[in-house]
C-alpha cells in the first residue's frame, strides 16, 4: 500500500468529533457569518454616531426596525406639516434620521420628538409581533389576576418599556456635543417617548356564558402613531423657548431653564423646547432644513397656514385651470348593455409664485 492510500485510509476511518464539538464550530462559524454581515451593514449607513454604530453591529436585526420608525415620525411629520410653509422636508444627505436641522428650532423640536417616539413605537410592535430577538411580550403583565374587579392580565400586552429604553440608547446616543442644543435634542427626544407612554390604552375581551361578562382578559396596547402626531403638534404649538444654564467650573451646559422666567425654571417633561425663533421658511435654505415655498399649491380661498396669502410669502399665485373629462349618469339597459353621458369638471389649482 502507497503512502497516499495509507493517508487516504486514515482519513476514512478516523473517528468523527463529538456531536457538541461539531455544533459548537458551527455555531462559532456562523457568528462569525453574522458579525462580518453586520460590519458590512453598519459600516454603510452613513450618519451614525460611534455609539449607534456599535448597537447596530451588536444588534443588526434591530436597524432595520430602527429605519423605519424614524422613517415612520418623518412621514407623520410631514403629515402634520403638509399645509405648512415648513413641510418637513429633508434636505442633503440621507441619514437613518433624515436631515439634521441646523436651527434648534421649534420645527426641530417636533422633528426629534416624533422620530424618537417613532423608533420606539416600532421597536415595541416589532417585540410583540416576535419580529425581534431579546424582546417579547411584557412579561411584568402576565399570570397578574385582579379578583375584585373581575379581570386578569393575558393576551400579549406591548412592553413600551422596552421600546422606550431601546430608543433611548440608540436616539440619544447621537447627541455627542456638550453643547445647549444636545440638551434641547435630549429633552425632545424624551418628550416624544413619554407622550407614547402615555397613551398606551388597556384592553380587554369579555368571557363568560352566552356573552356574559363574568371574566375579563385585558392586555396593553399601543395608540397609532398618527395620535401621537397630532399631540405632538400640539406640542409644538405650545413650545416654550429655553436657555442653558451653565455650570460654574467646566462652563459647560448643565440643564435649560425657560428664557425670561425668574429664577431656574425648568420645562415640563412633555413640554417640546426650542433655542431659536423659527426662520419664515420662504425661501429654499440648507441651513434651516427650507426648500421655499415657490411651485408649493396653496388654497386661494383660506387665510390660515395653508392660503396662498400665507403660504406665498406675500410674492403671488398662480392660477391654473383643469379640465376633466369623466363617464357620468351611468345607466343599465335589457339586454345587456351599459350607456354612459360624458360630463366635464373644471378645477382650479393654485401654486405659489
Amino acid at each position: 500500500m502507497s503512502l497516499g492510500s495509507l493517508g487516504a485510509f486514515r482519513l476514512q476511518t478516523a473517528p468523527p468529533p463529538p456531536r457538541s464539538q461539531m455544533r459548537r464550530v458551527q455555531l462559532r462559524a456562523l457568528s462569525s457569518v453574522v458579525a462580518l454581515g453586520a460590519n458590512i451593514i453598519c459600516n454603510k449607513i452613513p450618519g451614525l454616531a460611534p455609539r449607534q454604530r456599535a448597537l447596530c453591529q451588536s444588534r443588526p436585526d434591530a436597524i432595520i426596525i430602527i429605519g423605519e420608525g424614524a422613517q415612520s415620525g418623518i412621514n407623520e411629520c410631514q403629515y402634520q406639516f403638509r399645509y405648512a410653509r415648513w413641510n418637513c422636508s429633508a434636505l442633503g444627505e440621507r441619514t437613518v434620521f433624515g436631515q439634521e436641522l441646523r436651527v434648534g428650532s421649534r420645527e426641530a423640536a417636533f422633528t426629534y420628538a416624533i422620530t424618537a417616539a417613532g423608533v420606539a413605537h416600532a421597536v415595541t410592535a416589532a417585540c410583540s409581533q416576535g419580529n425581534l430577538s431579546q424582546c417579547g411580550c411584557d412579561r411584568d403583565k402576565q399570570g397578574y389576576h385582579n379578583r375584585e374587579e373581575g379581570w386578569k392580565w393575558g393576551g400579549c400586552s406591548a412592553d413600551v418599556k422596552y421600546g422606550v429604553e431601546f430608543s433611548r440608547r440608540f436616539v440619544d446616543a447621537r447627541e455627542i456635543k456638550k453643547n445647549a442644543r444636545r440638551l434641547m435634542n435630549l429633552h425632545n427626544n424624551e418628550a416624544g417617548r413619554k407622550i407614547l407612554q402615555e397613551r398606551t390604552k388597556l384592553e380587554c375581551k369579555c368571557h363568560g356564558v352566552s356573552g356574559s361578562c363574568t371574566t375579563r382578559t385585558c392586555w396593553i396596547t399601543l395608540p397609532k402613531l398618527r395620535e401621537i402626531g397630532y399631540l405632538l403638534k400640539e406640542r409644538y404649538s405650545e413650545a416654550v423657548q429655553v436657555e442653558p444654564v451653565r455650570a460654574s467650573r467646566l462652563r459647560q451646559p448643565s440643564f435649560l431653564r425657560l428664557k425670561g422666567a425668574r429664577g431656574y425654571q425648568k420645562p415640563r417633561d412633555t413640554d417640546l423646547v426650542y433655542l431659536e425663533r423659527s426662520p419664515n421658511y420662504c425661501e429654499e435654505d440648507a441651513a434651516t432644513g427650507s426648500t421655499g415655498t415657490r411651485g408649493r399649491l396653496c388654497n386661494g380661498t383660506s387665510t390660515l397656514t395653508g392660503g396662498c396669502g400665507v403660504m406665498c410669502c406675500g410674492r403671488g399665485y398662480n392660477t391654473h385651470h383643469y379640465t376633466r373629462v369623466r363617464q357620468c349618469n351611468c345607466k343599465f339597459h335589457w339586454c345587456c348593455v351599459v350607456k354612459c353621458s360624458t360630463c366635464s369638471e373644471k378645477s382650479e389649482v393654485f401654486t405659489c409664485k
